[in-house]
């Protein structure tokens, strides 16, 4: 649960003049990043501590997560403030947004990986038939999007919920025959896996076609680069935007300070953080593509800070 101290002052309102430079109220905010081995954690964990050193009065902790529908699931209760999330996973039946949730910005796209090991017999995704397959840890975007990638096409499989570092570990000690992940690039997990075993990334450029006619928006077809693990050459496949989430409740100033913090600290948030490795997914984070959230409405105090940006 949230701590009744940060409901209070985000009830009260207690943040308004932060922008300004106006002493305020503590406030402490939770943010909702994902399993281990993934880049929403290190993301996640970079985003909190320079909103923490950037923004008077706030202090960001970040909470694991199995990821997107879990993120979603822990906003809409109030069990967290901000959170990560990739755009399909945010999109109801409707084509509108969850409720009681607006975005923060755009961050960077995520790009989904069907990864197995270079001796495998998996040449296309037909051959996943009959096999175990990880999809990513329950509640994930990589779940999300791996179930709407495999009910698009032939074959049947039998999946696992697993997060990347445990994908990675099971691809690797022969526990299952291929695993997805939707991630930034390159991903912590699938890097150390590549190190220790030559690996493979399967192509999925037609299922990346499939996608777009069938859910149009959230989808793009695209490569991973030759540069992105060791021994595997450009891959075709399918990406997909991640957005920073926010509870509509969060008072407008505080929201506004938050998104100046992303785009003004871009570089330092790249460089990771405090003894942490540099995170090249950050070097995406920028105006022009920030205020693209697809269906999801900016929070008003996001939608501030880009008119201003604009004047």
């Amino acid at each position: 649960m949230v701590r009744r101290r940060s409901l209070l002052l985000v009830a009260g309102g207690l943040l308004a003049g932060c922008t300004r430079g106006h002493e305020v109220d503590e406030v402490e905010l939770r943010l909702a990043t994902g399993p281990a081995g993934a880049v929403y954690r290190r993301i996640g964990g970079a985003l909190a501590q320079h909103i923490t050193q950037e923004v008077p009065g706030a202090t960001v902790t970040t909470v694991p997560s199995g990821a997107s529908t879990d993120n979603i699931r822990m906003l809409r209760a109030g069990d967290v403030h901000l959170g990560l999330s990739s755009v399909d996973a945010t999109i109801t039946d409707d084509g509108s947004a969850p409720a009681g949730i607006s975005a923060v910005c755009r961050l960077y796209d995520s790009y989904l990986h069907l990864v197995v090991l270079a001796g495998s017999p998996v040449d296309d995704l037909r051959d996943l038939d009959g096999r175990t397959v990880s999809l990513g840890a329950h509640d994930s975007g990589t779940e999300f999007t791996a179930r709407r990638v495999l009910a698009l096409g032939p074959g049947r499989i039998e999946g696992r919920s697993m997060s990347q570092a445990e994908s990675a570990a099971a691809l690797g000690t022969g526990g299952i025959d291929a695993m997805f992940s939707l991630t930034g690039v390159p991903t912590p997990a699938i890097t150390e896996l590549a190190q220790r075993q030559p690996i493979r990334m399967i192509p999925l450029g037609e299922q990346a076609d499939l996608l777009v006619r069938a859910y149009p928006g959230p989808y793009a077809p695209a490569r991973i680069p030759s540069t992105a693990y060791a021994g595997v050459p450009a891959t075709p496949t399918v990406a997909v935007p991640n957005v920073l989430l926010a509870r509509n409740d969060l008072p407008d100033d505080l929201v506004y300070a938050i998104t100046d913090t992303i785009f003004t600290h871009t570089g330092a948030i790249t460089a990771g953080g405090d003894d942490a490795e540099a995170l090249p997914e950050a070097w995406q984070i920028n105006v022009r593509t920030g205020i693209s959230t697809a269906t999801i409405p900016l929070h008003p105090g996001a939608a501030a800070w880009f008119k201003d940006r604009k004047r």
